[in-house]
């Protein structure tokens, strides 16, 4: 019994390996996957069929019950007869087609690994019972049952327990028993056997395919066993396989080495363990720390509390006191408001020495009450506003509260944030601050009628993101904090953006349209132009002093629009000369390309940006194009009609950094911005009966670049 102990102790160990990871009980004629991953034969049935309810699958999973061991199931003598049933066809379940060995459903996940396992025409003949594993699953059985013995299966009541087990008979036997059954000079003198046991297995492992075949070699690309027919012209044909032997060897040495990594492993689990306890206590002294930290500010601030308004209470008493009294001395003077009248009745007194003998004392009384109206002051002032406090300090201390290991708030860095398909946002942590883990992006979006709650970012390693799915025409607000042991910092000090108005469009300059390579660079990646004020240019300009006109360069983006609204946005350099930006139908640069211009009036462009007189031009009309004069460092406002004063001082305004472009094809409208504020600059109805293109137009020296698309950089970890 105390060998039994010691071995359920070694047991329990392992408990964990011996678990089915479906049906959560120790595995009962497990069968061995393709994954190699183990699952009860019961369990794959009803993967495959969940929806047979079948008294032979009931019959297959049964097992004498095991009061030792309460995870244990019912064994399956009968399982291997069903198998032979199913495979031959003699019953037939709604899982199955009679008269074949194919399922309805062939193919399911593993309750392991969740990869897809597909057992093909076969079905569950085609996996291997895992005998190894039922071994120690039956061990574990039976030091769980510690006091329950495996009795002898031949005993004639009373019942002997036994004492070994007959592989090949496949039954129990005490001493006598077995001697009896197996006499020496016979050939059950030969028979292997081994200690008391309930699961008995066959001797040689037959080939799941070929059922009279052995299993006498490995297959290292399925990782299982196989017979030489499945590699003569089998499955397995053009597999490499190896020697049985080889394999065992291999597999074993593996293991034996691994095996000393389990003293580590169980190091490690044991630290993790501790870990996991102090992590508890010292989570509670924290907490209970903390708490006896406020409840001390909390004492201290109702101790201040009582003493203020004590002062309070006093002064207001002693200046109740004080006004109290003034008021008593004023009534009673309220009392001898008679005096007045009474000293108008004495001035009638005619009779000199009666007036003068009452006239005196009078006087005297009128004098006093005369010289107490002249001194009057209160006696206490009613305001309070020496005991006006002021928390707001203390009020933001309380909201900076944090431990002493809190990180710093990071803090957004503008001139890099910007929005476009996407929104970028960058921020920096000051210089004395200490490493962080991770940071969190939060943002909500800002204007609507109900104005949306805060949405947090997956966490961020670096000091930069991309956040996408952002509405178009909005407003957002950003905000970051760190994370340092997962403790968070404050939030650093909020930022608003404006995403575009519309969906942002991709196009690149078109190298083949109209482009003249004389006067205009293109960059390899065709995102940027440059007017290059060359001997060419020097060569027309001779034809001025005849009234000629040197016409403008113009080159348009690789892309049509014919629906919908758009927006795009690029920079022009600071120090251009004139580029003009904007729109233009195909016709209408058809006839800009075709036609010769170096002839043509300087007012046929308009709104040239040149003192020509052109920008007085206006279309109350829509055009087939919309251009927009930008140079150095400004930009030029057409005017609203034809009526309008010629105000050129409102119609020229600071170029901005970078400038936006929307076209509303279906509205037939497009809108010029300032792409860093989403303000506004200009609009004007523009004819769409063609395909547009977003047109340029460079004069002199200066240079466009498209806005770069915002793109997440991100990480695979394989």
């Amino acid at each position: 019994m105390s060998r039994r102990s010691s071995l359920l102790v070694q047991m329990k160990s392992i408990e964990r390996e011996l678990i089915c990871p479906v049906c959560k009980e120790l595995f009962s004629q497990p069968l061995v996957l393709p994954c190699q991953h183990s699952v009860c034969h019961r369990c794959v049935r009803e993967l495959l069929m969940p929806n047979h309810d079948d008294s032979l699958s009931t019959d297959a999973g049964s097992e004498s019950s095991n009061p030792g061991s309460p995870r244990a199931r019912v064994p399956s003598p009968s399982m291997e007869k069903l198998d032979r049933l199913l495979r031959s066809g003699s019953i037939s379940s709604p899982g199955w087609r009679r008269s074949s060995v194919t399922p309805r459903v062939t193919t399911f996940p593993c309750p392991g690994c969740q990869h897809d396992i597909d057992l093909g025409e076969r079905g569950i003949s085609m996996l291997f019972r895992n005998f190894t594993l039922e071994s120690i699953v039956e061990r574990y059985r039976q030091a769980a049952r510690a006091a329950v013995a495996i009795m002898c299966n031949v005993c004639k009541p009373p019942v002997q327990e036994a004492t070994k087990s007959c592989m090949d008979c496949k039954a129990s036997f005490c001493n006598e028993c077995f001697k009896m059954n197996h006499p020496w000079g016979t050939p059950k003198a030969q028979h292997e056997y081994v200690g008391p046991t309930t699961n008995f297995r066959p001797k040689v492992l037959m080939c799941p395919e070929h059922e009279m075949e052995k299993v006498n070699m490995y297959c290292e690309v399925c990782r299982r066993p196989v017979c030489h027919l499945c590699k003569l012209g089998g499955s397995h044909a053009n597999h490499r396989v190896t020697s049985m032997s080889s394999a065992y060897k291999i597999l074993k040495v593996r293991i034996i080495f691994i095996c000393p990594c389990s003293e580590e492993l169980l190091k490690s689990s044991n630290s993790s363990f501790y870990f996991l306890m102090f992590s508890e206590e010292n989570g509670q002294l924290a907490e209970r720390r903390t708490s006896e930290h406020f409840e001390r500010l909390l004492e201290a601030l109702q101790e201040r509390r009582t003493e203020m308004l004590r002062s309070i209470e006093q002064s207001r008493s002693l200046r109740v006191e004080r006004l109290r009294t003034q008021v008593e001395e004023y009534q009673g003077m309220l009392e001898n408001s008679g005096l007045v009248g009474y000293a108008q009745e004495v001035l009638k007194e005619t009779d000199q020495s009666c007036f003068v003998q009452t006239a005196k004392l009078l006087h005297v009384r009128i004098q006093k009450a005369t010289d107490s109206l002249k001194t009057f002051q209160t006696a206490a002032a009613p305001s309070f506003e020496e005991f006006v406090l002021d928390t707001s300090k203390e009020e933001l201390l309380l909201k900076e509260l944090s431990f002493s290991g809190v990180p710093e708030p990071p803090v957004i860095d503008l001139s890099r944030c910007r929005v476009y398909n996407e929104g970028l946002i960058h921020w920096h942590l000051s210089e004395d601050s200490l490493p962080t883990d991770h940071h969190i992006v939060e943002f909500r979006k800002l204007g609507s009628e109900e104005e949306s709650g805060w949405r947090a970012s997956e966490p961020v390693f670096g000091c930069s993101t991309v956040l996408s799915d952002l509405s178009a025409g909005s407003r957002y607000t950003f905000r970051v904090k760190s994370c340092r042991n997962g403790v968070y910092s404050p939030s650093s000090p909020e930022v608003t953006l404006h995403t575009p108005p519309a969906p942002v469009f991709g196009f690149l300059f078109n190298e083949k349209c109209g482009f003249s390579a004389e006067r205009l660079q293109l960059s390899k990646r065709r995102d940027s132009v440059e007017s290059v004020a060359g001997m060419s240019l020097l060569l027309a300009a001779e034809r001025v002093q005849t009234g000629s006109y040197i016409c403008l360069d113009y080159i348009i983006g690789d892309t049509g629009i014919s629906h919908g609204r758009h927006y795009w946005a690029f920079r022009v350099q600071p120090d251009s000369y004139m580029i003009k930006v904007g729109v233009a139908s195909d016709s209408k640069l058809t006839e800009w390309f075709h036609n010769p211009r170096d002839t043509s009036s300087p007012r046929y462009d308009h709104d040239s940006g040149h003192d020509s007189g052109s920008e007085d031009t206006c279309f109350e009309v829509s055009q087939p194009f919309t251009l927009v004069t930008v140079g150095m460092g400004r930009l030029f406002i057409p005017k609203a009609s034809a009526s309008a004063a010629g105000d050129h001082g409102s119609r020229v305004l600071p170029m901005p950094q970078r400038i936006g472009v929307c076209l509303d094809y279906d509205a037939g409208r497009v809108f010029f911005y300032d792409a860093d504020t989403m303000r506004c600059l200009y609009e004007r109805p523009v004819d769409c009966s063609g395909t547009m293109y977003p047109a340029f137009g460079l004069l002199g020296g200066g240079a466009v670049h498209l806005e770069e698309f915002i793109t997440a950089k991100r990480l695979s970890y394989m």
